[in-house]
């Protein structure tokens, strides 16, 4: 029988205690475009760590991590995830991301020696880094090797 490969995404949350909730991709998407309707009170008025996890499947089952991506998302003291600000920040990390292409495409003469960096900086402010130790937890939680809450 032949292997069937693909990939799955999921979004796990971490509360203040580094526990994990895995947060349905579909109930992502409707806070991104209809926030009102998915609240997450769990996390109300919280600056929240996330991690989007993108995960390799062979025959459905998850077998290995192939890119993770760590955003700290805002909740409003009645659990409203704050869209407006993670649409900028995600901007702000393309801005960046794509800022050395640019300037390679860029004529030297129009190069500047001054680098803004807002974008950069703003940018940061949506990222945050795992330790070793938590970054095993979130592959093992994307893997299903560990149970975790659901929201």
């Amino acid at each position: 029988m032949m292997a069937i490969m693909g990939l799955s995404y999921c979004f796990l949350l971490l509360d203040p205690h580094d526990h994990l909730y895995r947060l349905p991709v579909a109930q992502f998407d409707r806070m991104l475009s209809a926030p009102a309707t998915a609240r997450v009170p769990r996390f109300a008025g919280q600056r929240v760590r996330a991690a989007g996890v993108h995960v390799q499947l062979v025959n459905r089952r998850p077998v290995a991590v192939v890119g993770a991506s760590f955003h700290v998302l805002q909740f409003d003291r009645t659990g409203l995830f704050d869209a407006d600000a993670y649409h900028q920040q995600e901007s702000r990390r393309a801005a960046v991301a794509l800022a050395p292409a640019l300037a390679a495409l860029s004529p030297a003469r129009t190069r500047s020696a001054v680098v803004d960096a807002t974008d950069r900086f703003a940018a940061h402010g949506g990222t945050w880094t795992p330790s070793k130790a938590l970054a095993r937890a979130i592959e093992a939680a994307a893997l299903g090797q560990v149970p975790c809450a659901r929201l």
